[in-house]
């Protein structure tokens, strides 16, 4: 029989997110849950004792003494099975992480519990496109593209204008999309090929170098703007170097202030828990809105291995139509 404890981390098994903040490395916020859902499954109500018989020798008068030994049968508790003896009855549970952010970034972060761990296995086999915000700032360059980092060089950015700026992001998207269609392992004059890229679907099978899939200025405040991304294979050290190489084109420098996850697949910030709620009851809310959100969607088979890319790849299409008939 399945004791408390053991029915309340059945409820645990699956995926959520949280929100990673900046300055904390990931292995801090995985080993902070793990230590707060261990709390809330060892305090769920224990089973009462169990009971043993055991034959008890009977007190007697010292009349009584050359009668012989007398013994009863008694029901004791077994005390070898309390709490005391035992220790918590959850000592350690896995808690997997999807795709790490670095000590630098925020934003959302995707991890698993129990059985979940082969889920998030299979999560990302699929091609997984993740959206991020980067603060950045015209004028200085550092060893490691980050406004923390040793100043090497400092410039002017007067030049820059938004129209140059969207220029020089229009052609970094540009080779990103002929990459994207390099990778993917379809033979371009083929009629799948045609049909994926109707819907936006062609790109790589497995691991590849980085690629962005989308690229857009949504603030332009010199010397500070600020860019969208969506990408795929990436790192957070890539995406701090392609502010640097954006500097370059524009004739100037540039830095990376912040870079923020706000979509990794399926998961967004809306989905992500705060520090105040990295607790059991509420890990255990976002599971279950999870696997009640993934079984409303029931996705087909070829829906199933893009579904992570359904959020926000709309704009993405129409540049892969146009990219694939200008590679015929």
């Amino acid at each position: 029989m399945a004791t408390p404890a053991i029915r309340t981390f059945r409820k645990l098994e699956g995926l959520f997110c949280v929100y990673k903040p900046a300055g904390v490395h990931w292995k801090l916020v995985r080993d902070s849950i793990e230590t707060n859902l261990l709390k809330g499954l060892n305090a769920a109500p224990s089973q009462p004792l169990p009971h043993e018989v055991r034959l008890l020798a009977q007190p007697r008068h010292e009349s009584e003494a050359s009668k012989g030994l007398t013994v009863s049968a008694v029901s004791v508790p077994v005390l070898s099975k309390h709490p005391l003896v035992t220790g918590p009855e959850f000592q350690h549970i896995r808690v997997g992480v999807g795709h790490r952010l670095d000590t630098f970034s925020s934003g959302v972060l995707v991890l698993a519990v129990g059985n979940g761990n082969k889920a998030l296995n299979d999560f990302y086999t699929t091609r997984v496109t993740r959206d991020y915000t980067l603060e950045a700032e015209f004028g200085t360059a550092t060893d490691n593209f980050t406004n923390t980092g040793r100043v090497v060089e400092r410039s002017t950015y007067d030049h820059i204008t938004q129209d140059k700026l969207e220029r020089v992001l229009s052609m970094l998207e540009g080779v990103n999309q002929k990459t994207l269609l390099t990778y993917s392992s379809i033979d371009m004059r083929s009629q799948e090929a045609y049909e994926m890229a109707v819907q936006g679907l062609l790109g790589p099978e497995g691991k590849s170098t980085p690629i962005l899939t989308g690229l857009r200025c949504i603030r332009f405040q010199p010397p500070n703007f600020t860019l969208e991304v969506q990408c795929l294979n990436e790192t957070q050290k890539y995406l701090r170097k392609i502010v640097h190489e954006i500097g370059l084109e524009l004739r100037s420098t540039a830095v990376c202030n912040g870079v923020r996850c706000t979509r990794d697949g399926l998961f967004t910030l809306q989905d992500a828990l705060i520090h105040h709620h990295w607790t059991a009851a509420d890990v255990m809310q976002a599971i279950q809105l999870y696997h009640s959100t993934k079984k409303n969607k029931k996705p087909s088979k070829a829906a199933n291995k893009t579904s992570a890319l359904q959020t926000s790849e709309d704009n993405i299409t129409e540049t892969q139509q146009k990219l694939y008939f200008a590679m015929l």
